[in-house]
């Protein structure tokens, strides 16, 4: 197994933090990145490099830009990426992208994020698996007949979760 020497934080405040933390601990590097709205945030001080992102964008889209965080770590010279919670801790693309330049992705496998990054689908995952799961339906619905329909079948009390 490779020695991580150097990472990157793909996130900001008490995540990111915690993570260095843990990484000093360890005797890794560490490296923030923030947005220009963070410049001040205190997490960029608790980190051995800081870099700033997303020229020109949103706080949010700044921490979201995947090639921005990419070509930071290069240009660090990390050879890790932890995205932290939110934000990126469930993008496939990360992963992949990570994979691609030779970066380790702290974080979930990509069959992993593809299976259960999506509701739906992790679902579907867990009934092939032979898993117990509470009555649901079989994929998205799209109206609220639906909706009743299923809960008359169901039952209550029923939850509904925001699928994409």
């Amino acid at each position: 197994m490779t020695k991580i020497q150097k990472i990157l934080v793909a996130n900001r405040g008490e995540i990111a933090i915690r993570v260095f933390r843990a990484a000093t601990e360890l005797g890794i590097r560490t490296v923030a990145i923030y947005s220009r709205e963070d410049m001040g945030s205190l997490h960029r001080y608790k980190a051995d490099e800081a870099y700033r992102i997303g020229e020109g964008k949103k706080p949010i889209e700044a921490y979201l830009d995947i090639e921005d965080i990419i070509a930071t770590a290069k240009k660090a010279e990390c050879d890790a990426i932890h995205p932290g919670y939110g934000f990126l801790s469930e993008n496939i693309e990360l992963a992949k992208r990570c994979r691609e330049e030779g970066i380790i992705f702290i974080g979930p496998q990509e069959d992993h994020l593809y299976k259960f990054g999506d509701k739906v689908r992790a679902r579907t995952t867990a009934i092939e698996a032979g898993l117990p799961v509470i009555p649901g339906t079989d994929g998205p619905i799209s109206s609220i007949d639906e909706a009743y329909a299923f809960a008359e079948k169901a039952g209550y009390p029923l939850m509904v979760k925001a699928s994409l």
